[in-house]
């Protein structure tokens, strides 16, 4: 999708459900799907962003759209049991 919605590295529409290859041999536990963007929290507490990054809404400190799931680094010494992305510009975690 647009932006990089959907986390394959590219901004193509699928009508068919498609596995994000970024997760290849990561357990993801989490996600939220907001309106331009969203969130992944792995087995390991890591969140993971990517989208519209529109307002810092990834949260990667920019606003660069994410095609492909990216780390977010504020929460390298955290364990993050829970996020939410907003129909707006933000999100929780």
């Amino acid at each position: 999708g647009s932006s990089g919605l959907l986390g394959h590295g590219d901004e193509q529409n699928q009508l068919l459900p498609k596995k994000v290859e970024a997760f290849a041999g990561q357990r993801v536990v989490a996600v939220s799907a907001g309106e331009q963007h969203s969130l992944a929290t792995t087995a390991d507490g890591a969140v993971w962003s990517w989208g519209w990054g529109g307002n810092g809404r990834l949260g990667h400190g920019d606003e660069q759209n994410q095609l492909l799931p990216k780390k977010v680094e504020a929460f390298a010494d955290q364990r993050v049991v829970a996020v939410s992305a907003g129909s707006g510009a933000h999100s929780l975690a």
